[in-house]
């Protein structure tokens, strides 16, 4: 499954991965937790108990208008996510580039 990995303080990369629920824990480290703030077919796919392990800060949501309104710890992936499925999918190659380009930058919290 093509997928993007984001790692704390490093550049996301494109990654094909096994098509399953084990290798998605294995990459954020333990049980995941899907969620959905872009209006396009992308689930972003983290560690559901990151900021209670204390889990490094990683990359903020933004609003349309840039202010944060949550921040993502751990490592995550972003995936495909089609409408009225339950499956997680590849990503489109428009998807992966936009999403490089949206979290490209590696980003410090205080």
């Amino acid at each position: 499954m093509k997928v993007i990995i984001v790692r704390p303080l490093e550049e996301p990369v494109a990654a094909e991965i096994e098509y399953g629920l084990k290798p998605m824990q294995e990459i954020v480290g333990g049980y995941i937790q899907a969620v959905y703030p872009f209006e396009e077919p992308v689930a972003l796919i983290c560690n559901e108990e990151a900021k209670l392990l204390g889990l490094p800060l990683n990359r903020a949501l933004r609003t349309e208008t840039g202010e944060i309104y949550d921040i993502i710890a751990g490592t995550f992936l972003l995936c495909g996510a089609p409408p009225d499925s339950d499956h997680f999918t590849d990503l489109t190659q428009e998807q992966v580039e936009t999403l490089l380009h949206l979290f490209r930058r590696p980003e410090l919290y205080l």
